[in-house]
């Protein structure tokens, strides 16, 4: 026999919990009556009657009628009472159901339909109380907050002065795609105007619109055996079919690339050939021209991630892709690495035709972005702030992988391979036993480190495994600390 109403009800109702004693007891009517326990033109009990049956305050009760004769699920007739609207459709008769599905799933979490659930390794490290060894982020304590704390404030009074607290341009702030575009015009190479420049929600978020925008369920695009894995998963959360290509220390195999594409239907690649991800190489000029001419050849796109151009320590930078052939490359790039990672400002340049259908798609994901902190990089691009923090940074992170340098010697020893890079915010650490790499990944949560698994960086099992570290955002005692509790994770 099936339990009365008042008694389901009064089993869910709990003094303890977070949410308001009304805001349950309204909860749980609404749970009652859709469960068909309490129907169409059904009386309540008093006010009074209900707090007796429920042990709450008269008070509570009366708050949580007045909500739902508010809402209309219930209906006053003075004198006569309280009563579930008569105007609700008929429930279906009440009946025994699974346990899981009683009322106490009105304070369920989970939910009752199909969804498409993340993966059980996640894509990014959450936040906690341990060291997070980060894989090329820059040190945000490094960037002056009276400069940033000005920058708003200009940009909040220039928007107040122009009535430009509205809604805006899919395209993201004028200001500041005027200040990349002649970014990118002057330090390499491409292009461009602010009719070619999307502002994104950081590089992934760019990654992510160029994928939406590009391709179509079923397409193929290529990486490369090691890469970027939330820039994998974007390109299948859109349908791609994703294929590895071979990698070696001059980068991307480019004839791979060639059988490949001989094998028909290739849409994109997918290149980070400034400081490959997560190896660090660059990619050699020849193999660049190889690859536009196979791009030409089978008529696909290169999607070129250069997520930390800014940061070169040895000889003069490789010019992007994209400054050589920008009818076939989408350049994603990054404020991020220079400025602050929270503040969330990436790009895409490409030819206005592809940026004017990005901005299609922004308007369907997010109408436009946030206009005062663009404006406010804007100011800092103009006023040369943010010119002065890169070299000034530029140097102190010079110094720092010098120093990260012979702490991972000291702390490994022959037990390690890594080579210096000339450029950008990591190392890539492989290790000749990889029975240390396993200690490491396996102990170093226990000790306190997290960083990302050697396995996600693999497309395919073939592909070799190392550790992609940042020094950048770590000062040189924070180094050593973090890189002499690793090897005793490896045992050494």
């Amino acid at each position: 026999m099936a339990r009365p109403w008042n008694m389901a009800l009064g089993e869910v109702i709990d003094a303890s919990k977070p949410t308001p004693l009304y805001l349950q007891i309204v909860h749980g009517l609404i749970h009652e009556i859709e469960r068909g326990r309490l129907t169409s033109g059904a009386y309540l009990p008093s006010s009074r009657g209900l707090a007796t049956m429920l042990g709450v305050n008269r008070k509570t009760v009366v708050l949580a009628y007045e909500d739902l004769i508010a809402q209309g699920w219930l209906t006053s007739h003075g004198t006569r009472g309280t009563m579930v609207s008569d105007v609700l459709p008929k429930s279906a008769p009440a009946r025994p159901v699974r346990p899981e599905l009683a009322v106490k799933s009105v304070d369920a979490k989970a939910p009752a339909y199909a969804f498409h659930a993340p993966p059980v390794r996640p894509l990014a490290l959450p936040s906690d109380t341990r060291t997070r060894l980060d894989e090329g982020s820059p040190d945000g304590r490094l960037f002056p907050e009276e400069v940033l704390g000005r920058a708003y404030r200009s940009a909040i009074q220039r928007a107040a002065r122009h009535n430009r607290m509205l809604y805006g341009d899919p395209r993201g702030s004028a200001a500041l795609r005027d200040g990349i575009a002649a970014m990118l015009r002057t330090e390499r190479g491409l292009a461009v105007g602010p009719e070619n420049i999307c502002i994104t929600r950081g590089s992934q978020n760019a990654i992510f619109l160029a994928a939406r925008t590009l391709i179509s369920p079923g397409d193929t695009v290529l990486v490369e055996s090691l890469t970027y894995e939330p820039a994998v998963a974007a390109f299948r959360a859109c349908g791609a079919k994703v294929e590895a290509v071979g990698l070696d220390d001059q980068g991307v195999d480019v004839e791979d690339v060639e059988r490949r594409c001989r094998d028909g239907g290739v849409k994109a690649i997918f290149l980070t050939p400034h400081h490959q991800f997560p190896t660090t190489v660059a990619l050699r000029p020849e193999r660049r021209l190889r690859l536009l001419l196979l791009a030409r050849q089978f008529n696909f796109a290169i999607i070129e991630d250069d997520y930390d151009h800014e940061f070169h320590f040895e000889s003069q930078p490789l010019l992007p892709i994209a400054s050589y052939a920008p009818s076939y490359v989408i350049y994603a790039g990054s404020l991020s690495k220079l400025l602050l990672p929270a503040l969330r400002i990436g790009y895409i340049a490409a030819p206005k035709a592809f940026i004017d259908a990005v901005a299609h798609t922004v308007s369907l994901t997010d109408g436009m972005g946030n206009a005062l902190t663009e404006d406010a990089a804007a100011e800092l691009i103009e006023s040369g702030e943010l010119r002065r923090h890169a070299r000034k940074a530029t140097q102190v992170y010079a110094a720092r992988r010098l120093a990260f340098a012979e702490a991972v010697s000291e702390a490994f020893g022959d037990r390690i391979r890594f080579k210096t890079p000339d450029g950008g915010l990591a190392f890539w650490l492989t290790f000749p036993d990889e029975g240390d790499l396993d200690r490491i990944e396996a102990n170093a949560p226990d000790l306190g480190v997290r960083l990302a698994s050697s396995r996600s960086f693999a497309t395919r099992e073939d592909a070799g495994r190392g550790l992609r570290i940042g020094f950048a955002s770590l000062r040189e005692d924070e180094a050593r600390k973090a890189l002499r509790t690793l090897a005793k994770a490896a045992g050494i």
